[in-house]
């Protein structure tokens, strides 16, 4: 197996096994996910996970957790987070090749420990933009605006093979989802 940089730790071997990581436990029960199979996925060896994160239960724990990628997303001026949250959402996806938010969407609809994804996305997610937006309908914007999020990392995911949104520079794809967003954000 091969590490994706010289240094597996700080560099794209962590990433893989995250990204790899995500995709188990959200498409798999999790007591199917195994360590090598991760590993087998991200091109690292079990022994760089165990390094790494300790152990599945703590890769599980890192995968369910949206603070860090929401320290991104909402790391903008109210007045400027809607511009913001797309510009982010797409330079992530095309830098990291991973949705800061879609895994929650494939643990939809499942009833074990995947239901944890669901629920910290609420407490972390919903919960952070509400507590961000002034007026009234402050929660149910908040997830209205997730949504929109949600649908537009869908979108180029499902035509990320040389579909327009692939194609489209991060400014145009802002110019045109970004008022919406901000509608949103501003409120009534």
């Amino acid at each position: 197996m091969t590490d994706h940089t010289t240094d597996p730790i700080t560099g794209g071997g962590r990433q893989a096994i995250l990204r790899a990581a995500r995709r188990a436990f959200a498409l798999q029960p999790y007591a199917q996910v195994t360590l090598r199979g991760i590993a087998a996925e991200a091109e690292v060896s079990a022994s760089l996970i165990v390094k790494l994160f300790g152990s599945k239960e703590e890769l599980f724990a890192q995968t369910a957790d949206f603070s860090a990628d929401l320290d991104e997303l909402l790391d903008a001026p109210l007045e400027r987070l809607g511009r913001h949250m797309v510009l982010t959402l797409v330079r992530v996806r095309r830098e990291r090749h991973t949705d800061p938010l879609l895994r929650v969407v494939l643990s939809l609809g499942m009833a074990d420990e995947r239901t944890v994804i669901r629920v910290r996305f609420r407490d972390q997610a919903t919960r952070r933009l509400t507590d961000r937006l002034d007026g009234p309908d402050a929660e149910l914007r908040a997830e209205l605006i997730l949504g929109q999020l949600l649908g537009l990392g869908a979108t180029l995911s499902i035509h990320r093979d040389g579909g327009a949104g692939e194609q489209t520079a991060p400014e145009r794809l802002a110019d045109l989802c970004a008022p919406a967003l901000q509608r949103l954000i501003d409120g009534p």
